[in-house]
């Protein structure tokens, strides 16, 4: 039998029937498929090399290790196999690289293979060459966002109740006199109740995991942020706003106005998506006024939850919220921009008026 040459000589994973053909030929002891057709190791991670098969065959392929041990039992792999099947095939031979973890690429700077991606209709030849990585530890993304908002509601209510140890004895458990503190802590506590709700309930990820690594930055933003702008909020010698009490219903009317609006569009997104379901369609506006933003941008969830913080910020006067604001607003930019790109790559007719997250601007 003969073997179309790979694309890429050698590999850690080289494809089985390229492999077991060619040991068959030479007569040659069970080694290393890298050494025996002159290969070498991939700096970037590992290579599962397949070979395809004519249609309605099988493929099958060895797996090796980073240690350098080969499996003596090859793995049967279809044409019509999905990139989540192979995932599965990896994990029966090696359990510490379950499917969340593993990444796999037809090019080692190239994106992550999607799970439901068709290895026959991989723009590939005979010989179709996966770049794997390992992704490290996952976790749920419900996980780590009950984790992350949870954190602020708690801490910002320690500092509320002034419990011992934050501002001295003589203050413990004792209540501010302004009435903007007492609402400050209402829509701080609304908003990340708001959160926690929308995480069970509403929102549906694309993804089921994300690096373990990221709970800690993420809870590190969140957590130190909630405890800074809690500390001068409700610190005894904190002083209302400057205008008083037609700066704080402003505030509070912007406040209010954008989380219905964030709330809104996070239910017309659930919309979009049916559940169990990775299908991405453009977001248009609904009856709803609130969603009627998407005529302008293309993330207005991200426009709403930088304006409700910027309406705290104005409630409060507190410099540690507008820095929050600030951060925020930076880090919804770059995921806007970056989900802006993908509409336009995606979609065709995708609405050509449309900015990333400030309309006619950004």
């Amino acid at each position: 039998m003969r073997v179309s040459p790979p694309v890429a000589v050698g590999g850690d994973i080289l494809g089985g029937a390229a492999w077991q053909c060619w040991r068959t030929a030479h007569h040659s002891p069970l080694r290393d498929p890298g050494q025996e057709m002159g290969g070498a190791w991939s700096r970037w991670g590992q290579r599962w090399r397949f070979w395809m098969p004519r249609q309605g065959k099988s493929c099958v392929f060895w797996t090796r290790t980073p240690r350098g041990d080969v499996p003596a039992l090859p793995l049967q792999v279809e044409p019509q196999a999905t990139i989540a099947e192979i995932k599965n095939l990896f994990t029966k031979t090696h359990p510490q690289w379950y499917p969340a973890r593993q990444s796999l690429r037809l090019d080692p700077k190239g994106k992550s293979l999607k799970d439901e991606d068709i290895l026959q209709k991989l723009p590939v030849g005979t010989t179709a060459t996966l770049y794997f990585r390992d992704l490290g530890a996952q976790i749920s993304w419900v996980t780590v966002f009950l984790t992350e908002y949870a954190g602020p509601l708690f801490i910002y209510l320690l500092f509320y109740f002034r419990v011992p140890f934050l501002y001295g004895h003589k203050y413990d458990f004792t209540s501010s006199r302004h009435s903007v503190v007492h609402l400050a802590c209402i829509c701080h506590s609304f908003h990340y109740v708001k959160r926690l709700l929308e995480t069970l309930f509403v929102h549906r990820f694309s993804h089921g995991t994300m690096p373990l690594r990221n709970i800690f930055k993420n809870c590190t933003y969140y957590w130190g942020f909630a405890a800074w702008m809690a500390y001068y909020i409700n610190h005894p010698l904190y002083t209302p706003p400057t205008y008083g009490a037609q700066q704080v219903k402003l505030a509070l009317a912007i406040f209010v106005i954008c989380q219905l609006g964030n709330f809104s569009i996070h239910m017309a997104l659930r919309d979009l998506r049916p559940a169990g379901s990775k299908t991405r369609k453009i977001p248009y506006p609904t009856k709803n006024p609130f969603t009627w933003l998407f005529l302008l941008v293309s993330c207005p969830n991200y426009t709403y939850e930088v304006g409700s913080w910027i309406g705290f910020a104005i409630m409060t006067q507190c410099l540690p919220v507008a820095l929050f604001s600030l951060v925020g607003f930076t880090q919804m930019t770059i995921w806007a921009k970056g989900k802006h790109r993908s509409y336009l790559k995606e979609f065709r007719d995708y609405p050509p008026l449309r900015m990333p997250i400030v309309p006619f601007l950004l």
